[in-house]
Order: C-alpha cells, then structure tokens, then sequence
C-alpha cells in the first residue's frame, strides 16, 4: 500500500498542474473569483460535460457569453423571461434551453435564500449522510426549477455513477493547483469519484474494481480503496489519472511504473 501511494504522489505531481487542464470544463471556473459565480459557473460546465469534449466547451461558453462577467449577478436582476430570450435556440444533446433557464433561475433563487449552495449542501451533510445529503441537493434545485428531472443534474438514488455531479463537487469541495475550491466548510473526505471512462480504466487497471460496467455501486468500491491510501481526500488522484487517458500518456514512465503491479506491496 505504501509503494501504491508514493506512485500515486508522483503522478499527482506530474500531472496535476494548470498546465492539464484544457480541454477540460474545468478551466472555466478559473475566471471567476466570487464563489458565487463559481458555484453557477460549476453548475453549468459540469451539467453540460456529457458528449464531445469540443461541444461541451462551446455550449458552456455560449452559456457564460449570455450571462456576463458576474453569472450570479446576471441571473439574480434578470426576469425568466428575459432570461429564456436571451438562450433561446441554446441546445447541447440532450439538454434544452428551457433546462438550462429553469435550473439557473432554480440556483439563483437558492443562492439568495442560502447565500451559497454550498451552505445548502453542508447543511444536508451536517444532517447525514452525505450520499443522502447529494440526493436532497439535487432534490432541492430540480422541485425550484419545477421539474422532476433534468439532463443536467442526475439524481443520485436512480443508480448511475452520477459522474458530473461529483466532478461539481470535486471542483468546489478540493482546493490545489487544478481544483479551485470555494466551500471550505465541506471536508474532501467526504467525497466520491467521479467516475468516467477514463477513470473506470485506470481503477481496473490498479485492482480497485474488477466490474465490467459503471454504476454508483462502482463508484463508491473504487472510493473506497482510494480512501483506504489517502483518507483525508480520497479523490486527490482523480485529475491526474484521468490525464493519462486525455492526453494519450499510456507510455509515460509514471503511468508505466504506476499499473506495473511489480512491487509486492503496490
């Protein structure tokens, strides 16, 4: 286990750095200072991080173009209708303008009850559990948006791997050179993986999960061993390994050394 971590330090080194970052949706929460703005800004670029890595950049710019340099602001002056002129024609595979109005106005609404949604959301996990307390966040903005479900946001009780939501908190739970931060009040502890392809492959290839498909039940097993190496923050690793399969480094030293399984107590 010990010669497991120092592997995964060193990839963590390595690759998370700013430099990795594009083409990521990520990048677009570097623009904003407010955790206010970076809050909808995560919404947003996490909702729409379904698809072509290239379309989802564009939709999300074309979001960020409509609502200004300060998205919070915008969205707390502006009436829904205006809103919904201003994004009309908007379409991103499955998701609709009229989606992406109704869960904007939703998190505005929010942010002036609760100041932040990442008061709401430690409120719920100060309650609970925080996989129960996912459920009720998402819960919360979809019965303000007046909706059951919504492309954007997976309800964690339906059984996916619920990958975009848990990178939106992955970027405003972590705070280090490549996630920004902002709710300092929620421990990264508590955190799951967002589990993607590339993820999926790097975890098989390490022992974490020997299942053929992602499910939530998957995505907590492969936490679970990342949490038995780093127990303080068990995602730590999620951007780094994910670079390899990003940014085609499946020669690079690092990631060799890392899936060699040649030390006995890797």
């Amino acid at each position: 286990m010990h010669k497991l971590r120092e592997r995964l330090e060193n990839v963590y080194i390595e690759y998370n750095r700013r430099e990795f970052i594009h083409p990521d949706p990520l990048e677009f929460l570097w623009r904003y200072n407010s955790i206010e703005d970076r809050e909808i800004v995560g919404l947003i670029a996490s909702g729409l991080a379904y698809g072509r890595v290239a379309q989802i950049l564009k939709s999300t710019e074309k979001v960020l173009g409509v609502l200004g340099p300060s998205p919070s602001a915008f969205l707390a002056d502006v009436s829904f209708q205006d809103l919904s002129g201003a994004l009309a024609g908007f379409k991103h595979r499955f998701t609709t303008a009229s989606e992406m109005v109704a869960i904007l106005k939703s998190a505005s609404m929010l942010q002036k009850e609760c100041g932040l949604l990442g008061n709401m959301l430690g409120a719920f996990i100060s309650e609970g559990d925080y996989y129960i307390a996912l459920e009720r966040f998402v819960e919360t903005v979809l019965e303000r948006a007046e909706m059951e479900k919504c492309s954007l946001l997976p309800r964690p009780s339906l059984g996916s791997a619920c990958k975009r939501l848990h990178l939106f908190m992955r970027w405003m739970i972590r705070t280090d050179e490549v996630d920004p931060g902002g709710w300092e009040w929620i421990s990264p502890s508590v955190l799951i993986v967002p589990l993607d392809v590339h993820m999926f492959r790097a975890a098989g290839a390490l022992g974490f999960t020997s299942r053929k498909t992602a499910s939530c039940a998957v995505a907590f097993e492969i936490t679970e061993s990342f949490r038995a190496i780093n127990p303080d923050d068990p995602v730590k690793y999620d951007f780094a390994l994910t670079r390899m399969g990003i940014q085609n480094l499946y020669q690079d030293t690092l990631f060799l050394e890392l899936f060699s399984r040649k030390t006995g107590d890797a």
